[in-house]
């Protein structure tokens, strides 16, 4: 996880963290996770497959992947050795591709092959923590959950939205400060302000919807 952006001088009143996702909002009523998926189980596996790596390159490789193996029953019969070959494009392919059998394995074995709509029994299994869990929780089941990656952790830090000094601070203070109705829609919001208009080097903050709202310092000016 990266380090947090310079933190603001002081956190949004809760009004301005409602007025902030109306903005976000309205500029994007009906987010969606911008991984390519068929069902619970692919969305799991591709989950698995973003960390450290961006949608696009789980993108890439998921489509001939879930071809092979569309369900658990197929890829623990792929086996690491099996599944290698179809993501070695993406980081620490090595590893996931270890992890994703066993994972395929432990569905067969303890869950039916289905996808547990259920934290602790997500997070139990291999390769999968809290953020995986929280955004299969999320898009899968239609849970109230926030996923904090990369992205929601600096925007949380940098607009004064939910301070924190790691993951779980920022996603506990994202619960407490967004309505539980808002949650499910505010983490794709979140994510997608980071990923393209918070950016981590240079925030785009002309362009941005909420900025009136953000308690960032030095906000970045139109380029002339």
């Amino acid at each position: 996880m990266a380090k947090p952006a310079p933190a603001p001088r002081r956190a949004m009143t809760r009004a301005e963290v409602g007025a902030f996702l109306d903005a976000l909002a309205a500029a994007n009523p009906d987010p969606r996770s911008e991984l390519h998926y068929r069902d619970p189980f692919t969305l799991l596996v591709a989950v698995v497959l973003s960390a450290r790596t961006t949608d696009a390159g789980v993108n890439k490789v998921t489509p001939a992947l879930f071809a092979a193996a569309p369900t658990p029953e197929k890829m623990a019969a792929l086996g690491a050795e099996g599944i290698g070959p179809f993501i070695r494009t993406i980081g620490l392919w090595q590893g996931k591709a270890r992890n994703l059998a066993a994972l395929a394995r432990a569905l067969v074995e303890q869950h039916g092959g289905q996808v547990p709509a259920d934290r602790a029994a997500l997070e139990a299994l291999p390769g999968v923590g809290r953020k995986t869990a929280n955004v299969v929780l999320n898009v899968a089941f239609g849970a109230a959950t926030m996923a904090v990656d990369t992205h929601v952790f600096r925007v949380a830090n940098r607009t004064g939205l939910a301070p924190g000094d790691t993951p779980r601070a920022v996603e506990d203070a994202l619960v407490r400060r967004i309505p539980p109705e808002r949650l499910r829609l505010a983490h794709h919001w979140l994510i997608l302000h980071g990923r393209y208009c918070c950016k981590a080097r240079t925030p785009e903050c002309w362009r941005c919807v909420g900025a009136q709202w953000c308690r960032y310092p030095d906000k970045t000016p139109a380029p002339k």
